[in-house]
């Protein structure tokens, strides 16, 4: 029976990476989305197209009931999950910490922190040996913000990926007797469209040549890092921030 993985924000860059690559493992994928169905359907079409099988899940991660909505909706269409990929997450327009609203800075904590710690409790409940669940894996999407702290671009974003790496450490200590093994990776300057979204599109190239690798990243290249991590290679790996950043 092929296991079976969430992928939440898996409608473009690192989500649909990772979904496609783990179609390619003959793995069953939940793609969950916000607001673009039709990139999420293209999502679903490049993990059967891989060799998987998919199906699209619509949810706000930052609604606890959707959050539970799509989980119920995974296992239902799939099975029992095997693995959560926390993913989803958003940036806004770079700035320095002075000049950002209480409306921006909360926007972002709900989907980035909240968001993230409602789908890892929700997987926590279902995985853990003690609760029913048979184990499981989770991989959070951090960034390598959360050791640089983004100044004067995106000190918010670097907070929220600060909480989800203490998050993964402190989770991966209380699930290892459960059958959960919980890690995360931190991606540097990768080429996705989230940096459209800050309001510089050309981020990832310019910033990425500056790496001691000379380039940025790719979101396939993660995708490996994360597939790996969710792999019987890494069965001794727990409570690891995995950097995949260029030795940024």
């Amino acid at each position: 029976m092929a296991k079976v993985a969430l992928i939440t924000g898996a409608s473009r860059g690192i989500g649909r990476a990772t979904a496609r690559l783990l179609g390619a493992h003959g793995w069953s994928v939940g793609v969950n989305f916000a607001r673009d169905e039709q990139a999420a359907q293209e999502t679903v079409r490049q993990v059967s197209q891989a060799g998987g099988s998919a199906c699209a899940i619509r949810g706000n991660v930052a609604d606890e009931a959707d959050v539970i909505a799509m989980f119920d909706v995974l296992e239902g269409a799939l099975g029992r999950i095997d693995a959560l990929v926390n993913n989803a997450g958003i940036v806004a327009p770079a700035m320095p910490l002075a000049d950002m609203s209480v409306t921006r800075i909360k926007q972002l904590f709900d989907i980035n922190i909240l968001g993230a710690y409602l789908c890892a409790r929700e997987a926590a409940r279902r995985m853990s040996r003690g609760r029913g669940g048979a184990g499981g894996l989770i991989v959070n999407v951090s960034s390598v913000a959360a050791r640089h702290g983004g100044p004067n671009e995106y000190v918010d974003y670097a907070g929220s990926k600060g909480a989800m790496d203490t998050m993964t450490i402190g989770l991966a200590k209380e699930l290892a007797r459960e059958g959960v093994r919980v890690n995360a990776v931190r991606p540097g300057f990768i080429d996705t469209e989230i940096h459209a979204s800050g309001g510089w599109p050309d981020r990832a190239a310019v910033l990425g040549a500056q790496t001691p690798i000379g380039r940025s990243g790719s979101a396939d290249e993660v995708a490996e890092a994360i597939v790996w991590l969710l792999s019987d290679a890494a069965s001794y790996v727990t409570a690891a921030l995995l950097d995949v950043s260029g030795g940024r």
